[in-house]
């Protein structure tokens, strides 16, 4: 939730209590999946642009596609109406979410391995942020393991800058979602892991699969 939205839990827990309530319920026979993009579509025609970033990231994270966001997006013309639309797809382009360039539509996008980087260039045990292409990573290294995440937060897809790490821990600076990167899950104010990416050592070179 927004910071105004708990503010208002708390400051009217009466008159929002039940609000909330009658939201869980209204949807209580939709899967995640479709309750979800409902909500992408609710955001867009209040225009709320925070709302429709939280509620697309949630909807790609339950498993919608790209085609299926845009699909519902269009089938909703009726009420939405063309500006509407047109507001909402330049938000997602502005995001830069993979799967959402036009080549990548239509079931034709196919996950590619990617060379990121040496491994000579990582620390031995640490955390290292790393652009490749369009794509922002956090790629935690220790003598035991590596992991590699997308640096997107996974609750309005902000993209989380290198000064947020803090030794194991990357907390965004947008609503202070805090993540544990020994094992990706939210520690502190969210409940929504970060997105971990595929990854293989290849001589002496880390690629990464998305």
């Amino acid at each position: 939730m927004s910071d105004a939205l708990n503010y208002l839990v708390k400051a009217r827990p009466d008159a929002i209590g039940p609000y909330l309530a009658f939201l869980k319920e209204a949807g209580r026979h939709l899967d995640p999946k479709t309750r979800n993009l409902i909500s992408v579509i609710t955001k867009v025609h209040s225009q709320t642009r925070n709302g429709l970033k939280q509620y697309l990231g949630r909807a790609l994270r339950e498993g919608a596609t790209p085609d299926e966001v845009l699909d519902a997006l269009l089938m909703a013309f009726p009420a939405l109406g063309l500006a509407k639309i047109i507001w909402a797809i330049d938000i997602v382009l502005e995001m830069k979410i993979p799967g959402f360039d036009p080549e990548n539509l239509g079931g034709k996008a196919v996950a590619k391995w990617h060379d990121v980087a040496a491994l000579a260039d990582l620390p031995a045990d640490g955390v290292k942020r790393i652009e490749s292409g369009d794509r922002g990573l956090f790629i935690l290294r220790t003598p035991a393991q590596v992991r590699v995440y997308d640096s997107r937060c996974p609750h309005q897809v902000t993209n989380i800058p290198e000064l947020a790490i803090q030794g194991r821990t990357l907390t965004c600076p947008k609503h202070e979602w805090a993540f544990d990167l020994e094992t990706g899950e939210c520690i502190a104010k969210g409940t929504s892991p970060l997105n971990r990416l595929e990854h293989r050592v290849t001589g002496d070179r880390l690629e990464v699969r998305w």
